[in-house]
């Protein structure tokens, strides 16, 4: 389908919001098979509603959202991850009277097919929620809820997931365990696309960096190059 050329996910020049204003202003994202691509910024910057534009879940006034060179534009968040998106929000991502394992088997709703492979590579990636499988999600830390969160949507075997600022309220430690997980989902061929506060951290890990203001692209890179460039240091990574 790919002609070789276009990026797996390519989100063009999006303008939208709810209601009269734009939110986003011409906003460009887009990710390459198997790499990571992290959104950052200030607060209010648009980051989170430019994940829910390629979700599907904001109304575009412009702009359009490729998939492995499909037009999914005109897709609902439902059909879109029919069609290979797979997204962790950031708040209510888990059910937290369910055990981890039926959180698992929640993710896999849309499938039709044995899902006991995909649960055995869920738990090899995250090996403390094999541990937990029994417990009810509400009872983890906020580390392995994200895990569980994550997992559940690998469950749908998406090939883009994107993660709504996944290391939210966790420690650093933990925060370093997440982003080992998310590369080893990226080394599965599985592009991955995230929002994050932790912009240092993340972009560390980005083949692909959006710095976001005001829902504008206002500097676009790779991770490596947007921590050597001395503005984006001094603006949006405290120096």
């Amino acid at each position: 389908m790919s002609n070789g050329t276009e990026p797996f996910l390519l989100a063009k020049e999006m303008t939208g919001g709810y209601g009269a204003a734009d939110i986003l202003h011409s906003c460009t994202l887009a990710v390459e098979k198997g790499r990571i691509a992290v959104i950052v910024g200030p607060n209010g910057a648009g980051k989170s509603t430019a994940m829910k534009a390629v979700f599907g879940m904001l109304p575009l006034r412009a702009g359009s959202v490729t998939l492995d060179g499909r037009d999914i534009t005109a897709l609902s968040p439902q059909a879109r991850v029919a069609a290979g998106m797979g997204f962790v929000p950031q708040v209510r991502n888990v059910f937290p009277s369910m055990s981890v394992e039926e959180n698992l088997e929640m993710g896999a709703f849309l499938r039709r097919d044995d899902i006991a492979d995909t649960i055995a590579e869920v738990y090899d990636l995250f090996p403390i929620l094999k541990t937990k499988r029994r417990q009810p999600a509400g009872e983890l830390s906020g580390g392995q809820r994200q895990q569980v969160a994550v997992g559940r949507a690998l469950m749908t075997r998406p090939k883009l997931l994107m993660l709504d600022e996944p290391t939210a309220g966790v420690s650093p430690i933990v925060m370093d365990e997440l982003f080992d997980r998310i590369i080893e989902v990226a080394r599965t061929g599985i592009s991955i696309l995230m929002v994050e506060q932790n912009a240092r951290q993340a972009l560390e890990i980005a083949d692909q960096g959006y710095v976001l203001v005001q829902g504008a692209n206002r500097f676009t890179d790779t991770g490596a190059a947007l921590m050597a460039d001395p503005e984006v240091r001094r603006t949006f990574l405290g120096g």
